[in-house]
C-alpha cells in the first residue's frame, strides 16, 4: 500500500494540558489557541485562510459541554467558513484517525494544506461524571451495566499479562517513574515534576517522608484504583488541543526547508468487548495498524529511534512496545525497568511524559504525539530532545484497544 503523493507537517502547536488553568475557557477556545500556535510554528509563514479543509478529533464535546456539531463551530471560530470541516470520533483515538484522515486527503489530491488536530474540554464536570462519560466508549452492554470503568479494564489486562508473564507492579511503577521524569523536562505537560517531588510535597502535608520513588508509590499516598493499578498507574484527567498543519510534499518546502513527513500510517480494529478478545496480554490491533505502517514507510521496529505510545495506564505502555516489536512479549515492563526506554536508552519511550504525565485530553492526545514527533524530528524537544532522532512513532488507542492507529513520521 502507498500513497499517491507525500505528505509533511509544516507546523505544530499544542496548549498546555491541565485540569485547573483553562478554567473559563471552552473546548473551542482551546483548539483555537493550539491552531494559532501551529500557524506561528511554520518557519516561512502561513495564514490560516490558506487552509483548504479542517479534520477535527474530538471525543465527547457533546457531554463534556453540552455542545455538538462541533466541527462547524470550529469552522466559524477559526474565521475559516466555508471551507469543509470535519470531526472525527473514535474514543480516545479520535485525533490519531484525524491525522489519518487527512493525510488520506492530502495524499489523494483533494487537497494540497489542511488543518488536523483535537481537543476535549474535561473538567467542567465532576470525576464521577467524567468517569460515566469515557466508559461510553466501552460495551453498553455487557460491560457498563457490570461496574467496569476504563481503570477495571486495564486492571483485567494487567492481571492476566501479570499472571501470564510473571511480572510485578514494579515493572509498571518504572513506567510511571520514567514517564513523570519525562514530563518534568516538558513545558506543555500536566505534571511537571519528577515522582520523587512529588513524594516529598504530599509528605509533608501527611507528615511522611520517603526514601526513594518506588517506597512512596507504595505507600498508603498512592491507593489502589482497581487492583494491581493504583493512582500513579493512571493518566490524569485534563483538558487541552493539539493542532497540525499538513501539506502535500508538492508545496511543503514553500512553508520550511524542515518539514516531517508522515512516512506511513495504519489503523485496525479489535473485538469490543474484552471477555471476546483471544488474547487479554496484547493488542490486536496495535499489531496490525503497525505492520500497515511499517510497511508503507519501509522500516521496521528497530529503525525507529523515538515513540510516544498511548500509556493511559502504565500496562497500555507495556503492551503497546511489546506490540510494536521493539521488545520480546513479556519483556515491556523489564525494558522500563532497566532503563531501556528511558531518554538516554536504546528506545526512548514517551519523551513528552506520555499521557501519564503529559495529560490526557481525549480528542487532543493523538495529535499531540505527532506534535511531540514533529519536535523531536527537528530537534527542537529541548531538555527532553532525543540524540540523532530520525524516525518516530506514535500508536494512540481508542478505549480498551477496539480502535489502533500508528503513524511513522520523518525527516
Amino acid at each position: 500500500m502507498g500513497l499517491f503523493r507525500n505528505v509533511a507537517i509544516v507546523g505544530a502547536g499544542m496548549t498546555r494540558f491541565h485540569n485547573r488553568i483553562h478554567a473559563g475557557k471552552t473546548g473551542r477556545d482551546l483548539f483555537v489557541e493550539a491552531v494559532l500556535e501551529a500557524a506561528d510554528s511554520v518557519d516561512k509563514g502561513f495564514e490560516l485562510r490558506e487552509a483548504e479543509a479542517i479534520f477535527i478529533g474530538n471525543y465527547s464535546s457533546d457531554s463534556f459541554e453540552g455542545q455538538g456539531h462541533t466541527a462547524a463551530l470550529i469552522a466559524d471560530w477559526l474565521g475559516l467558513t466555508p471551507r469543509p470541516s470535519i470531526r472525527v470520533e473514535d474514543a480516545c483515538a479520535s485525533s490519531g484517525v484525524a491525522i489519518n484522515m487527512a493525510a488520506l486527503a492530502v495524499a489523494s489530491g483533494a487537497y494540497d494544506l489542511v488543518i488536523v488536530g483535537g481537543f476535549e474540554k474535561m473538567t467542567g464536570k465532576e470525576t464521577e461524571e467524567v468517569t460515566e462519560i469515557l466508559a461510553m466508549a466501552a460495551d453498553a452492554l455487557y460491560e457498563v451495566p457490570v461496574g467496569f470503568t476504563f481503570p477495571g479494564l486495564y486492571a483485567a489486562i494487567a492481571t492476566a499479562y501479570f499472571k501470564r508473564y510473571c511480572s510485578s507492579w514494579e515493572e509498571l511503577a518504572a513506567i510511571s517513574i520514567k514517564n513523570h521524569r519525562n514530563g518534568a523536562l516538558n513545558e506543555k505537560a500536566h505534571f511537571q515534576s519528577d515522582i520523587m517531588d512529588m513524594a516529598r510535597r504530599l509528605g509533608e502535608r501527611h507528615n511522611m517522608t520517603f526514601k526513594d520513588e518506588l517506597e512512596f508509590l507504595r505507600s498508603p499516598l498512592n491507593p489502589f484504583v482497581a487492583y494491581p493499578l493504583r493512582l500513579f498507574d493512571c493518566c490524569p484527567i485534563s483538558d487541552g488541543a493539539s493542532a497540525l498543519i499538513v501539506a502535500s510534499s508538492d508545496i511543503a518546502k514553500r512553508y520550511t526547508d524542515t518539514p516531517i513527513y508522515i512516512k506511513g500510517f495504519g489503523q485496525a480494529s479489535d473485538t469490543f468487548s474484552l471477555h471476546d478478545r483471544e488474547e487479554l496480554t496484547e493488542l490486536k490491533a496495535t499489531r496490525i495498524a503497525a505492520s500497515q505502517a511499517y510497511k508503507m514507510a519501509g522500516v521496521s521496529p528497530k529503525d525507529i529511534d523515538v515513540a510516544d505510545v498511548h500509556d493511559c495506564f502504565t500496562i497500555a505502555e507495556v503492551l503497546a512496545v511489546e506490540d510494536l516489536g521493539f521488545f520480546p512479549r513479556g519483556q515491556g515492563g523489564k525494558a522500563a525497568l532497566e532503563g531501556r526506554t528511558s531518554l538516554d536508552g536504546e528506545r526512548p519511550i514517551n519523551p513528552d511524559g506520555g499521557l501519564k504525565a503529559k495529560g490526557h485530553p481525549v480528542g487532543a492526545t493523538g495529535a499531540a504525539m505527532a506534535y511531540e514527533m514533529f519536535k523531536q524530528l527537528r530537534g527542537e524537544a529541548g531538555r527532553r530532545q532525543v540524540d540523532d532522532a530520525e524516525i518516530g512513532l506514535a500508536q494512540n488507542v481508542g478505549a480498551s484497544g477496539a480502535t489502533v492507529v500508528v503513524q511513522v513520521y520523518g525527516r
